[in-house]
């Protein structure tokens, strides 16, 4: 059997099993042709949240049994075909069949065209025989943990509210560690960790959502941190960000950058904008992550999503290819380099919306770390390209609530007009403040605006405040 009928029939049990729905068969299927049948369709519906790896183990080896089935099947009918044909072509008439092969009682098989049966095994369900990971994964996620540490030498650890709390569990030793983080990881990621010795990826626990996961080896051991992705896109008031940022999602072509230090949450604010943005306009959207973290599903929009390593070389390389396959909005998980900043630029200059991430701390450090990154001679230029593509960046911290139990979002929002389109040009970026200040009209806010604005609300307190801000003496 090809390996496409191999593929078709692992579907079939899957639908056949009530593991996943005709409906999750076909966008799985999609996303396969997608890919040119790179990747296997369990591995696809194990990333789409469809089903569990427990369940993905079980759909091989059902398909493996039918298989075998069918083979055995082919061989009986072949042998007795042969016996047929020997005792018609006997001159006496008379040859007689094995009892086996003259028993009354028909032959099963297994009509190709037609839903495939499922072999008589208890089909396992999301939480048969789980590895132990997915319980400590599951346990963050109620907890509400930003991430989970898994440190040898030391006890389970969950960072929540922006504090990281130990697990009341004995400190796990290399052994334990190793297992517990390996156990999860496929053939291939095992052999990328092996050759690298740390490693990015994403782990979906079915009905409880998406992990980013980064596996690395130090002195002690293996560790591993995961941070949580829920199975849906988030949206702006979930995030506890202002409605107005959906403007953002209004424009056609241009660059809108969301900043901030690592874990503030400008994924989330990326994917919450992709999503409006998926709900609402009929373009075609491709996105360039390492990892995918949040799954998005084809709306309004034909979405395409890629991963740095597994569905492209790079980030620069995946943004060259999708300037020749027609996208309308680009979104770019991280401008990690001079070459992906360049191709961003001149997307969002070519009639692409381009959405990306950078780790810059507010708007003016924005402008000037994408500046810094070419070579003195030609900043000139770029900073002209800026001032035309620019359309927005939002930059955002977490900054804990009173009560330690949650942490906020508190935001600069730059929007780019002429006035702010001159200062870049004329290498005044240094007075982009004061005209954030004087545009909170226009929807512009600086930070020490916003944590004003959570103080005054009893969300955050002026202590607090005053370590995320820029003038202590607002908060005095």
């Amino acid at each position: 059997m090809g390996a496409e009928q191999q593929i078709s029939l692992l579907g079939r049990i899957a639908v056949s099993a009530k593991l996943i729905s005709q409906e999750q068969l076909l966008e799985a299927l999609q996303a396969q042709d997608h890919l040119g049948a790179t990747k296997r369709l369990g591995d696809i519906l194990l990333e789409l949240g469809y089903i569990s790896q427990a369940q993905l183990e079980w759909l091989l080896r059902a398909q493996q049994t039918l298989l075998q089935r069918e083979r055995q099947v082919e061989a009986e009918r072949q042998h007795r075909a042969n016996l047929e044909e020997q005792r018609s072509g006997a001159e006496d008439g008379t040859a007689t069949l094995p009892q086996a092969e003259t028993s009354s009682q028909p032959q099963a098989s297994t009509p190709r065209s037609s839903a495939a049966p499922v072999p008589a095994q208890t089909v396992p369900s999301a939480q048969a025989a789980p590895p132990m990971l997915h319980r400590i994964l599951a346990r963050g996620m109620q907890l509400g943990a930003s991430d989970v540490h898994i440190h040898t030498g030391l006890p389970i650890q969950m960072r929540v509210g922006g504090q990281l709390l130990k697990a009341k569990s004995a400190p796990l030793d290399p052994a334990q560690s190793e297992s517990l983080i390996l156990e999860i990881l496929t053939a291939e990621e095992r052999a990328a960790f092996g050759a690298h010795n740390d490693l990015d990826f994403a782990y979906t626990i079915a009905s409880v959502g998406r992990f980013r996961g980064n596996v690395y080896r130090q002195r002690r051991g293996i560790d591993a941190i995961f941070r949580p992705i829920p199975l849906q896109p988030p949206t702006l008031d979930q995030l506890g960000l202002p409605r107005s940022l959906a403007r953002l999602t209004s424009f056609h072509q241009g660059l809108v950058l969301v900043t901030g230090p690592a874990g503030c949450g400008k994924s989330s604010t990326l994917a919450a904008l992709i999503n409006l943005i998926n709900e609402d306009r009929p373009d075609h959207v491709i996105t360039v992550e390492d990892p995918i973290e949040f799954v998005h599903r084809s709306k309004a929009c034909v979405v395409n999503q890629r991963q740095v390593r597994k569905h492209t070389e790079s980030f620069a390389s995946a943004l060259r290819a999708a300037l020749r396959e027609d996208p309308d909005i680009l979104a770019i998980g991280e401008l990690r380099d001079l070459e992906t900043i360049s191709l961003a630029i001149t997307a969002a200059e070519t009639g692409h919306l381009v959405l990306g991430t950078l780790h810059t701390n507010d708007a003016a450090r924005t402008i000037n770390r994408i500046l810094d990154a070419y070579p003195p001679d030609q900043q000139s230029q770029i900073r002209a390209m800026i001032s035309e593509s620019l359309r927005a960046i939002v930059s955002q911290r977490l900054v804990p609530t009173v009560d330690g139990s949650r942490r906020v979002p508190a935001l600069e929002i730059l929007l780019v007009n002429i006035a702010v389109s001159n200062l870049i040009r004329e290498e005044r970026v240094f007075q982009l403040r004061s005209v954030m200040q004087t545009g909170r009209t226009l929807g512009m806010c600086l930070f020490d605006d916003s944590l004003l604005d959570l103080v005054r609300s009893g969300t955050i307190s002026k202590e607090m405040a005053r370590r995320h801000c820029e003038d202590p003496k607002l908060f005095a």
